[in-house]
């Protein structure tokens, strides 16, 4: 995976979607904020993602967020938040295609919930990643 490039902020952009690649060392900077356990899960998270996005890929913050950029836009995303993690597929359409693969996780509009020190399995991310790529590669044909 190709490595965001460095690029310097805009006043008043700071953690935003502004600019095209933001810094890998400002994911690195997330995760490092992030209290345990949250910050393992979201590692192993980004790892799984990372091991399956097209050479292409881009990572960077979108909206405050570890976002995974693909042809311009989200492909991913994954957060830590006070009680739970959030996986963002950034589809409907994939949500609701693995809903029962799921099982008892917490999805709402565009978020899969779960537990801050139990990742969603990497089997499961992976087929979620593909998907996305698949929906963004047929978009774009």
């Amino acid at each position: 995976m190709k490595k965001a490039q460095t690029t310097e902020k805009k006043p008043g952009r700071a953690g935003s979607a502004g600019t095209e690649e933001t810094a890998a060392h400002d994911v690195e900077l997330y995760l490092a904020a992030v209290a345990e356990p949250a910050r393992t899960t979201l590692n192993k998270i980004r790892a799984t993602i990372r091991s399956v996005v097209p050479a292409d890929a881009t990572e960077a913050l979108g909206y405050g967020i570890p976002t995974f950029r693909y042809k311009g836009t989200g492909l991913v995303a994954y957060a830590a938040f006070k009680k739970h993690c959030s996986f963002f597929p950034m589809s409907l359409a994939v949500i609701a295609d693995f809903k029962s693969e799921l099982g008892n996780g917490l999805t709402s509009k565009g978020t899969i919930q779960f537990p801050v020190d139990q990742p969603l399995s990497a089997a499961l991310v992976k087929k979620i990643v593909k998907a996305r790529i698949a929906e963004k590669d047929k978009k774009t044909r």
